[in-house]
């Protein structure tokens, strides 16, 4: 053991640490989507207002996220994750407290800021405080957290709010976040830094204003009907703009705000794009289920959050088993072995139904869940087996930011596909549902079309079908995404036999 390395007791207590602080903030960006109703009520807001609590979120987290790596090397590392734990514990004890709208989006905000640094800085800090024969087991423990907290979310958050109320979803932080800061003060040691890096504030004011204008279109396109909206289309040309002066800037500046040596390296940029594709596979499922189950098939929240429970413990069976095996496998083939398994789910769920019942939900959800394990603890290890250590904490802050914009891309892309596309296929159907079609007298005998009760009811279950279809296409088109993205595994190179890499000196 290098003395570059901390002792393996204070490993550990690091470890629970920064994975107490990865779970507290990754949790947070889908526990609060199920009690949106019950703020809704609270504070008496309208369905358009009360979708400003996660917007307001993802917002300011996607804006901060690329800041992280640069505030890392400016006041260190463990300054910088103390301070965001404090800020972000005390920005959820706030949204508990919020006795209006506009406190509790002020107060989203904050805890979006300070919260965006604490995944990719958790990830930095586990690969530098473990020798490099250790990054994969560390990352299967990293990627615990990363992806179970999203993935349990939604049934955590209805169980908090059935059985408390909408505020235990901000209040569950509080102790986590105490736990958090008391064992980084403690055993986390700082960083030594050789230099100050200089702050590019052209390129990050236009890379977060790029960022802020490609998220608000997103979250508020299927709101307003997309590009029919001018605020959409103003929000889509503000975006094209300020990424192109970002890039323009980037290529020409002496110093950019993005080192541009992270793209000279080849796993990390094909890891990066896996990791666009992973968020798109993982959380667009997560965000078509509740709705399909809930609308659907009448599932309660409680329910809800029990089908789709398997999914984070097959990801969690599968990270513990690949943690160990990926010193001795090949990391491409676990990621294409993930691939393969994720893809086979998601053909599955193409063949959901109305009739069905929650064990294909279960099954489906937890094979997927497999899959994800696979992929994710690799390909976190890949992506940085090659990356220069001196570009860790930019390259966390740049791996997370990529692989959040591709599940924003994902989600919103998905849900526009299945409004769009079960209005279409609702109007097809309608077409056949005549009284001079034999189908219809021979299927429907008796049926009253001057009956304006019968008639409604009708129109009720077309559209309950033409919602699963489009349910069923959208499951299709992930399915083809997966295969699609597989060749991306071949860009990979697994790194030298033997190699322990540069070691991380902390003080």
């Amino acid at each position: 053991m290098s003395d570059a390395y901390p002792a393996p007791a204070t490993r550990r207590f690091i470890t629970a640490s920064v994975m107490a602080a990865t779970v507290m903030n990754s949790l947070d960006s889908t526990i609060a989507n199920v009690a949106l109703p019950h703020m809704q009520g609270s504070l008496a807001a309208s369905a358009d207002q009360i979708t400003w609590v996660l917007t307001s979120y993802i917002v300011a987290a996607a804006i901060m996220t690329p800041l992280a790596g640069w505030l890392a090397g400016r006041i260190g590392r463990k300054r910088l994750i103390l301070w965001s734990i404090v800020g972000f514990t005390t920005a959820s004890g706030l949204c508990g407290l919020a006795t209006s709208l506009g406190e509790l989006v002020g107060f989203r905000l904050l805890q979006g800021m300070f919260g965006a640094a604490l995944v990719p800085m958790s990830q930095a800090i586990l690969l530098d405080i473990n020798p490099p024969e250790n990054h994969g087991p560390a990352m299967s423990i990293w990627g615990m957290g990363a992806i179970l907290g999203p993935i349990i979310g939604p049934a955590l958050g209805g169980y908090l709010t059935q059985n408390y109320d909408w505020r235990w979803v901000f209040y569950i932080n509080l102790p986590v976040g105490v736990i958090a800061f008391l064992g980084l003060s403690l055993f986390l040691s700082e960083a030594r830094s050789l230099e100050k890096p200089r702050l590019d504030l052209m390129g990050f004011a236009m890379l977060s204003l790029a960022i802020a204008s490609f998220q608000m279109m997103l979250d508020r396109g299927q709101l307003l009907d997309w590009f029919s909206s001018w605020e959409v289309c103003g929000e889509a040309a503000a975006a094209a703009t300020f990424f192109y002066l970002f890039i323009v800037h980037t290529m020409t500046a002496e110093r950019p705000f993005i080192d541009l040596a992270l793209f000279k390296d080849r796993n990390f940029v094909s890891g990066s794009l896996l990791g666009f594709f992973l968020g798109v596979l993982i959380f667009s499922v997560l965000a078509l289920l509740p709705p399909m189950l809930e609308g659907l098939m009448g599932y309660p929240v409680v329910l809800t959050g029990l089908v789709t429970a398997p999914r984070g413990l097959g990801t969690m069976v599968s990270m513990i088993i690949v943690g160990q095996l990926i010193t001795r496998v090949d990391a491409r083939l676990l990621i294409g072995t993930g691939l393969a398994v994720a893809g086979y789910a998601t053909y599955r769920m193409s063949g959901f139904s109305l009739g069905m019942d929650e064990s294909l939900v279960v099954s489906t959800g937890f094979i997927q869940g497999i899959g994800t394990g696979l992929i994710f603890v690799p390909l976190s290890t890949i992506a940085f087996a090659t990356l220069n250590p001196k570009l860790r904490n930019e390259g966390a802050a740049m791996f997370t930011l990529i692989r959040n914009i591709g599940s924003a891309i994902g989600i919103s892309v998905l849900q526009a596909m299945t409004i769009r596309n079960g209005d279409t296929v609702h109007a097809r159907l309608m077409e056949g549902i005549r009284p001079d079609n034999p189908a219809v007298q021979r299927t429907m005998p008796g049926f009253d079309f001057n009956s304006a009760d019968a008639l409604a009811r009708l129109n009720a279950e077309v559209s309950r079908q033409a919602a699963m279809v489009s349910y069923i296409d959208a499951f299709h088109f992930l399915f083809i995404t997966t295969l699609f993205v597989a060749p991306l595994i071949l860009f990979m190179r697994p790194p030298k036999a033997g190699s322990k890499g540069p070691a991380v000196h902390m003080d």
